[in-house]
């Protein structure tokens, strides 16, 4: 790794998310090494460049501009010269157009050098409290496309581990709305400003979130965690049975027979115990 190092390449840089003294030393050392450094924005970097007392070439490299910037940045890989990819924040190449670059490299037989650091999704996620042993990162939720929005969503629903999103402020609390909407009201924490001086995690149901939300004028890129999907070892009552079969048949599309099948593996009870009910609750609706 350190003879590949020495010579030209493609790295992956992570800087801060926050507090700027997080850099690390091999981090540092690429970055001063580095023919050029490629970011998101160039404000940003040089904030950071600033306070490491290095002045480096810049070139921006963000979302709409990957397409034109990667083989430029490719061909001097080519060449032998040491470019470093950063983010504004954290690893690049995870929920920014660094993907884009890397996928291209291995394209051209350029294998990537990560230099690892911080990480703002890892960072909520075992501060958390909520099960680490399995999660699941799906990042930023489309902008204002519902019907895709609401597909990702029920996508995510039966998955057992905890699932992991990016939300901008200006979307959150419309985030949060359709989220409890499709998943339901489950215990979720909200982490912003992490490793800032207004650093805050909170925790609560959804609905809890939510009221937060909407009470409080929240800034800064935020990571919500939410409990992945777990199905009750103990049998709920039937009348509550009945009204998550209800849920499912009329709020998510369901069939009858499929609401059925899911609202007894759900709530930990017995099908057809749950199907005769029905059939009495509904004999009298109807007066019979």
């Amino acid at each position: 790794m350190v003879e590949q190092e020495s010579k030209g390449g493609l790295f992956l840089v992570a800087t801060p998310i926050g507090n700027l003294e997080d850099i690390t030393y091999r981090a540092v050392k690429t970055l001063e090494e580095a023919d050029l450094i490629a970011c998101e924005d160039t404000r940003v970097a040089l904030k950071l460049l600033n306070h490491l007392g290095l002045k480096k070439k810049l070139v921006s490299y963000e979302k709409f501009s990957e397409e034109e910037k990667k083989s430029y940045l490719l061909d001097l890989v080519a060449t032998g010269k040491k470019i470093a990819l950063i983010s504004d924040a954290g690893m690049p190449g995870i929920s920014d157009p660094g993907e884009i670059l890397v996928k291209e490299a291995w394209a051209r037989g350029i294998v990537p050098v990560v230099i690892p650091g911080p990480s703002a999704f890892v960072s909520a996620l075992v501060s958390s409290g909520l099960s680490a042993e399995r999660f699941f990162f799906q990042g930023f939720l489309p902008k204002g496309k519902t019907k895709e929005r609401l597909d990702i969503l029920k996508e995510l629903e039966e998955i057992r581990a905890t699932l992991i999103f990016y939300i901008s402020p200006h979307a959150l609390v419309k985030d949060l709305e359709v989220i409890q909407e499709v998943l339901g009201n489950r215990n979720g924490v909200l982490a912003r400003e992490l490793t800032k001086y207004y650093e805050e995690i909170i925790r609560g149901s959804l609905k809890d979130l939510l009221q937060v939300a909407e009470a409080r004028n929240l800034k800064g890129e935020m990571v919500l965690l939410v409990e992945g999907f777990s199905v009750k070892k103990e049998e709920l009552p039937i009348e509550d049975q009945y009204q998550l079969y209800l849920d499912l048949l009329e709020n998510r599309g369901y069939k009858a027979k499929e609401a059925i099948k899911e609202a007894a593996v759900r709530s930990g009870g017995r099908r057809n115990k749950l199907y005769e009910y029905i059939l009495r609750k509904k004999e009298e609706e109807n007066g019979k």
